[in-house]
Order: structure tokens, then C-alpha cells, then sequence
């Protein structure tokens, strides 16, 4: 019998937010919806740390909004933005310093056809290119603000464990969308993305 891929615990969302941001790459995110399970490997992450980063929600002090990023490690923080889109982040470090990664893309890998559906879209290439995109194409939105992502029975979404990538399969760059941001903080080289990778964000130049 196949055993079950193990679920990351606590414990690695523990850690400092650099280091989760590159851990994550290559892990499972997994939906639990409809009775559908939806899932896709990670391959493109950034990291936002604490309330001196001005490309961070916290920068602005704990709100209503942000709440959950000040929370316990390992939830999810869901953000509606631009007016449209949902975005997913994982919250790291210890409670009561805000910080989270962004998952930004995933190569998918399980439910596809349903994500098809939810996208309005059939290029598998486009379905999760994007933190807004893998957000609609696994039906994450505000419902699962907080979400305990380390739960082990009824949880709608959390992460499963995976051969870690190689360092040398690692890009490291500058944020994305942050050109408003002042600097130093619009040039922290804190996104992580796996190269060569066909379902990353289409970032412009």
C-alpha cells in the first residue's frame, strides 16, 4: 500500500520566513473541495516579514485585514486584492511577528479538469502562472482566511512534503509589483522560483 504523503507540521512554519519561502518550493498545496482533491507542486514563493518591510500589509500596523499574519504560524492569510482577486499566503515565524509567504504559481498536478472549470481555461501552462490565477483555479477566497493549514482530519487545505529542490535549481529575485515600495525593501531579493519552470508568473520586465 502506498503510505501518505506526510503533511508539514507546525514546526516548519516555525522558522524564519527566508527560509520557509525557499522550503516550500517543490511541497504539495492541496485543496480538499467539492469531494474533489485539487493540488499542485509549488514553484514560486515570496517572502514578507514583519512590520519594518514596506512591501508587507504589517507596515501599516495590525489590522482587521492583516490580523492573521500576526497569528500562529502555519494558517493560511487570504487577501482579497485589486478589487478581484484572492491571494494565498502562509503565515511563518512566531505568533505576534507578522510575516507570510506568498505562494505566487504551482504546476499542477491533481483535479485538473476542475481547475480548468473554475479558470474559464484549458492550457494547463496558465491555470496556477500566478498568485491570483492558482487562488480561482483551487477556489481559495476569504472563507479560508485563518485556516489551520496543519490540521489532520477536516482541513480544506493544507501542505504535504516533498524532495526538497536543489539550491542550484533556485532563482532568486526581487518582488514582484512592489514598484511603489521604497527602497531598500523594493529590491529585497526575497522571490524564490524553480528554473526552468513553465508555470511560473508571467512577470514583465
Amino acid at each position: 500500500m502506498k503510505a501518505k504523503p506526510m503533511r508539514l507540521s507546525r514546526e516548519i512554519f516555525s522558522q524564519d520566513t527566508l527560509t520557509v519561502a525557499r522550503l516550500l518550493l517543490g511541497k504539495r498545496l492541496v485543496r480538499r473541495w467539492n469531494g474533489l482533491r485539487l493540488a499542485g507542486r509549488i514553484v514560486e514563493a515570496e517572502a514578507y516579514i514583519g512590520e519594518e518591510d514596506k512591501g508587507c500589509h504589517a507596515s501599516v500596523g495590525r489590522t482587521a485585514r492583516n490580523d492573521v499574519m500576526f497569528g500562529p504560524p502555519g494558517h493560511a492569510y487570504v487577501y482579497f486584492t485589486y478589487g478581484m482577486h484572492w491571494m494565498f499566503n502562509v503565515v511563518t515565524e512566531a505568533e505576534g511577528f507578522p510575516a507570510a509567504v506568498l505562494i505566487r504559481a504551482l504546476e499542477p498536478l491533481e483535479g485538473i479538469p476542475a481547475m480548468e472549470r473554475n479558470r474559464k481555461r484549458r492550457a494547463v501552462f496558465d491555470l496556477c502562472s500566478g498568485p491570483a490565477k492558482l487562488a480561482q483555479a483551487l477556489c481559495i477566497t476569504r472563507a479560508l482566511n485563518g485556516a489551520d493549514l496543519c490540521l489532520r482530519r477536516g482541513a480544506e487545505l493544507w501542505l504535504e512534503d516533498a524532495p526538497p529542490i536543489p539550491d542550484n535549481d533556485i532563482v532568486t529575485t526581487p518582488r514582484v509589483g512592489l514598484n511603489h515600495t521604497l527602497e531598500p525593501w523594493k529590491s529585497m531579493p526575497w522571490r524564490f522560483f524553480v528554473q526552468g519552470s513553465a508555470f511560473i508568473s508571467k512577470v514583465k520586465p
